[in-house]
């Protein structure tokens, strides 16, 4: 392909960003891939690895976009943008081929789409109780069983971090990989010895908050 119709191409592909800004916030990534490449990124906030020419992976969201033609999106841990987010991949045609525009949100711009949840049940030994949500001070993941806290005490839930995400209130937010707290509960943010962030809990308890988080925590209780 000649460089001038790589710039048509290029010109064509912007328009599409200018027109979601409209709808999507400033701080969304998007890229778009035809046939077995990405051809299009303009990265948001916080900055996504990824590149023109970089080859579409077999496990991404703009693969299965190519390979079924319909709109697919889901929330994502562990990918090649190195932090949790929201990918909608919507299929679109490029100079006339199939082509995926990919949206990618940082993970304090997913919104719940089911009811959230105004309570949860743990269990403990043989017995499961339900907890008021509000009550619910963090929510860890231990050797892959999720436990949930409430005045100190550990409850086991069979429900996942990735999955409480979509379906906890606002004042709920995912710090590091293995821990949701609610800010409700917060006593102070502070730092360790090695100058990482941690949040100290209303009855002592601290929990690190990871680099991949730390932008939607300051972000949340600006500061």
């Amino acid at each position: 392909m000649q460089s001038g119709d790589l710039t048509i191409i290029n010109n064509a592909l912007h328009q599409f960003k200018i027109i979601l800004e409209d709808w999507i916030p400033k701080s969304a990534s998007i890229a778009i891939a035809r046939g077995e490449q990405y051809i299009y990124f303009c990265s948001g906030t916080p900055n996504m690895h990824l590149e023109v020419g970089l080859q579409v992976r077999a496990d991404s969201i703009a693969y299965r976009v190519l390979q079924t033609r319909m709109k697919t999106e889901a929330v994502i841990d562990n990918s090649l943008f190195e932090i949790p987010y929201y990918v909608i991949g919507y299929p679109i045609y490029v100079e006339n081929q199939p082509a995926a525009l990919i949206i990618v949100l940082p993970q304090n711009f997913i919104k719940p789409k089911l009811d959230t949840y105004r309570f949860l049940t743990g269990r403990q030994n043989e017995d499961w109780i339900p907890i008021p949500i509000d009550k619910i001070s963090h929510i860890e993941s231990l050797q892959k069983k999720t436990w949930f806290y409430k005045d100190r005490t550990q409850y086991m839930s069979s429900i996942t971090l990735k999955e409480l995400q979509t379906r906890l209130p606002d004042s709920f937010l995912r710090i590091h990989r293995s821990y949701i707290i609610n800010i409700q509960f917060i006593e102070k943010i502070s730092r360790d010895l090695t100058s990482n962030f941690i949040v100290v809990l209303q009855d002592g308890t601290e929990l690190p908050v990871s680099q991949s988080y730390l932008n939607n925590l300051r972000s949340l209780l600006e500061f």
